[in-house]
């Protein structure tokens, strides 16, 4: 009897720990199934609405189809960061670069300071020259029923303009740029996404156009080409 006084309030101390570790895990993981869906893009400009392209998002992976890249998409990951441009059709995948300023802005970021992975990726792109990005929180706004944290974005020499980051879900749902453009995610959708439909292609080939350059360089086309112009 001595023992079970003893020990009866340990085994209870222990399966309450036990009970809120469990809801803990499961919480996180009902989290992480909550970051999977899919949702529209559109361009607002002139008070006119354009599709502009679907994204996708799996644990922070972004997947973007456009009307203009119609023979392919954008794979984006932040976290390394990483953003490519894959061609199903010709078996290839290449670095988005400054091709779409969408692999850069409609990103995963810290709802709190977003100017760190959206200076990530503009430097990725090729953009590093424009200095560094400063992130001036201005209020909060609902957008879509959803609480979105403003913030005012300085990008070096470059244009400044507006983010409205959903705080939950942690990407911009709108982007407004100092000509008035507005870049925005609306129809989000909470739906399963397959893994898959976020690596690249098992096989696929990484397609340079610099080393493109430097094999036309080194052929005799272009030898011959440049002996054939006169020297100056």
């Amino acid at each position: 009897m001595i023992e079970s006084a003893i020990l009866a309030p340990l085994y209870r101390t222990v399966r309450f720990w036990v009970v809120a570790f469990g809801v803990a895990i499961l919480g996180g993981l009902g989290a992480a199934r909550a970051q999977q869906f899919s949702a529209d893009i559109v361009v607002q400009r002139d008070a006119a609405t354009t599709p502009a392209g679907r994204l996708r998002l799996l644990d922070g992976k972004i997947r973007i189809e456009t009307p203009e890249f119609a023979d392919g998409f954008f794979l984006v990951d932040a976290a390394k960061p990483s953003a490519y441009f894959v061609r199903p059709g010709a078996g290839i995948y290449m670095d988005a670069r400054q091709s779409s300023q969408l692999t850069r802005l409609l990103v995963p970021v810290d709802p709190d300071e977003p100017c760190r992975q959206w200076q990530a990726m503009a430097h990725l792109a090729g953009l590093a020259d424009n200095g560094d990005w400063h992130c001036e929180r201005t209020g909060e706004e609902m957008i879509q029923g959803r609480t979105t944290a403003v913030f005012h974005v300085v990008v070096g020499a470059g244009p400044a303009f507006f983010g409205w980051v959903d705080r939950e879900r942690r990407i911009p749902l709108r982007i407004k740029r100092e000509d008035g453009t507005v870049i925005a995610v609306e129809n989000i959708r909470d739906e399963p996404q397959s893994a898959s439909s976020f690596e690249l292609p098992a096989g696929f080939r990484k397609f340079s156009p610099e080393a493109l350059i430097e094999q036309i360089k080194q052929s005799d086309v272009w030898v011959a080409d440049q002996k054939d112009k006169p020297q100056r």
